[in-house]
């Protein structure tokens, strides 16, 4: 092959591609992460040069995801940085409010554009009787994300929690930061830019322990969401296609899915900003273990679910103003949630549904702390839990709100235990994957702990050879396509 057309293959691969976002568990990525690591190494004690370089990898990061939009990142950025910076001079308060306002109504009207124009006119067509088209947009990856993020950091200014960065390069790099930008964890200032003034170098075994999170993370992702991914797909392409129970199998595998998936790019993550000597905060703690809904979503993408409770529930009044409001502001809260997750009804009424859970709970504690805690009261209320769970993740993954609907009442008219034999023979595989990835989640923590600690102390053959068997684990199984993080739509 000639130089031209090997400079040309390099060059068409390096390009945005729509169609093949660059993800973290594609090869592309990892190669270029190699190349990254020793540059970023030599620059690590020069703080400018450090923090330049990344925001350049950040930014290409983002192209090669997003294409253009990655110019939308860094006009969010100027506008924040710059009124930042005005919030640390001014003292008039109305001027300080003004301030914020335009952070949020710009990073929202962005957000309300790009995620919820067409989501308003079809709705407004469906009123009215309209023929408005719908607009030709593309959603940004991420940019969810980074709106919230942006938001946080706007309204910690201002209310003094954390300093405003002195350069817009230090605020870029918090914003833009490759491992958290398009799919979270959602970073917030007062927690991550202290560790760019400090620009630690990452001991070496948090090095390890980075690692170990990487393929964790992988392993989750590409061999077993991705894996089971292929039948779950199936269930909600065709609705009515499948017997009652292979519709239960498919709403229990998605109810795993989604959590490998998310969780490992969480912990993808969060393990290479720590091979970089930066920390990120968990995302998941076990959600599935959880006994009510409370405690799930303080399990459950806790960069979010704190968000939420920061900067929704909080300022809404929180429990301050009475029984009635607590309710009503648990509820509305998660609305925004279900709403921050997609422009469709579904999504709201997933939202809704989260949202009188939490409520519902939360009216019901005088009557459950009546109740004896023992096992047999544990499991009930396990099983409640995840009941309620997977059933409104129905409605998160089907293609539509009549696809949720009919998903579930062939659950429920079309069920018989004959049905049960016949898919054991042929999904054997799935079911095999199913049951170690629901084993794991039932494992203590502290076996989890157990297992890094391991990893960081055992000598490098060891750790090759875990990282070989863990690859070759992923060829094994993967599809034909690397399929992309559920959480990218968002």
């Amino acid at each position: 092959m000639d130089f031209p057309t090997v400079f040309h293959n390099i060059c068409s691969l390096l390009r945005y591609e729509a169609s093949a976002p660059m993800l973290f568990s594609s090869g592309l990525f990892w190669a270029l992460f190699l190349v990254f690591l020793p540059v970023y190494a030599l620059l690590k004690k020069r703080l400018w040069q450090m923090l330049t370089f990344v925001v350049a990898f950040s930014l290409y990061f983002y192209y090669k995801s997003s294409g253009v939009f990655f110019i939308l990142l860094i006009c969010t950025s100027l506008l924040d940085w710059t009124l930042s910076r005005l919030l640390a001079v001014l003292t008039v308060k109305w001027q300080r409010k003004m301030c914020v306002w335009i952070s949020v109504i710009a990073s929202l009207g962005i957000l309300g554009y790009f995620k919820y124009a067409n989501f308003f006119l079809w709705n407004w067509n469906a009123m009215v009787e309209g023929n408005f088209q719908p607009l030709d947009i593309i959603l940004p990856v991420g940019i969810s994300f980074y709106t919230f993020q942006s938001i946080s950091y706007i309204v910690d200014v201002y209310k003094g929690r954390v300093a405003p960065t002195e350069t817009w390069l230090e605020y870029i790099f918090f914003l833009s930061f490759f491992p958290a930008l398009v799919a979270g964890p959602i970073v917030r200032a007062d927690y991550f830019i202290p560790q760019i003034r400090q620009n630690n170098r990452a001991t070496r075994d948090e090095v390890y322990a980075g690692l170990w999170l990487v393929i964790l993370g992988v392993v989750k992702k590409a061999l077993i969401a991705d894996y089971i991914a292929q039948y779950n797909d199936l269930i909600f392409m065709q609705p009515t296609g499948y017997s009652g129970f292979e519709s239960l199998m498919g709403v229990i595998g998605y109810t795993m899915q989604i959590y490998c998936d998310f969780s490992g790019y969480s912990d993808m993550a969060i393990g290479i900003a720590l091979i970089m000597g930066f920390k990120l905060s968990l995302n998941f703690d076990f959600p599935y273990k959880s006994q009510n809904l409370t405690e799930f979503w303080r399990r459950w993408h806790i960069s979010l679910s704190s968000w939420l409770r920061d900067y929704v529930y909080i300022p809404l009044g929180g429990n301050r103003k009475g029984t009635f409001r607590t309710y009503l502001n648990n509820f509305l809260t998660m609305l925004v949630g279900g709403l921050w997750h997609g422009a469709a009804w579904k999504f709201v009424f997933w939202g809704a549904m989260h949202g009188a859970g939490l409520a519902v709970h939360k009216a019901s504690k005088p009557l459950l702390s009546r109740l004896p805690d023992n096992r047999a009261i544990r499991a009930v209320s396990w099983t409640v839990t995840m009941i309620y769970v997977s059933l409104l993740w129905v409605f998160f993954r089907a293609d539509s709100w009549t696809d949720s609907w009919l998903i579930i009442r062939n659950i429920f008219t079309n069920f018989s235990p004959a049905h049960i034999i016949p898919f054991v023979e042929v999904r054997y595989v799935w079911l095999i994957m199913m049951t170690v990835i629901i084993a794991a989640h039932c494992m203590p923590r502290r076996i989890y702990d157990r297992l890094a600690v391991w990893f960081v102390s055992t000598p490098w053959p060891v750790k090759l050879l875990v990282f070989i068997v863990a690859v070759q684990l992923v060829i094994q199984f993967m599809s034909e396509e690397v399929a992309p993080f559920i959480y990218f739509q968002f």
